[in-house]
C-alpha cells in the first residue's frame, strides 16, 4: 500500500479531502522524524513504538565479492510493533 493509497482510504473513512487528509498525515509523519532526530521515542497506543538505536562500529562482509568491510557507528531508526497490531496481523493472515 503506498501513501496516497492511505490518503484515499483515510480521505474517504472520514470524509475529510484528500488535500486535508495528505496534509494531515505529512504532519504526524514530520512530526515523528523530528522527534527521532532528536533520539525521543514516539508511541502511538495500539500501533508501535518508534525509536532509535545506536550501532557500535563492526567488521562486515560484502557476500558479493567476500571482501571485509567495516561499518562506522551510526544510528539507525527502529519500529516496534504494539501487541495488539501483531495479533491482528497474525489473526488475518492464518
Amino acid at each position: 500500500m503506498t501513501k496516497q493509497e492511505i490518503v484515499d482510504n483515510v480521505a474517504a473513512a472520514t470524509g475529510l479531502t484528500k488535500v486535508e487528509t495528505e496534509a494531515v498525515m505529512n504532519g504526524v509523519m514530520s512530526q515523528i522524524i523530528d522527534a527521532l532526530s532528536r533520539n525521543e521515542r514516539v508511541e502511538l497506543r495500539g500501533f508501535g513504538t518508534f525509536g532509535v538505536k545506536h550501532r557500535l562500529p563492526k567488521k562486515a562482509r560484502n557476500p558479493g565479492t567476500g571482501e571485509t568491510i567495516y561499518l562506522e557507528e551510526r544510528y539507525v531508526p527502529t519500529f516496534k510493533p504494539a501487541k495488539k497490531m501483531r495479533m491482528n496481523v497474525l489473526n488475518s493472515l492464518k
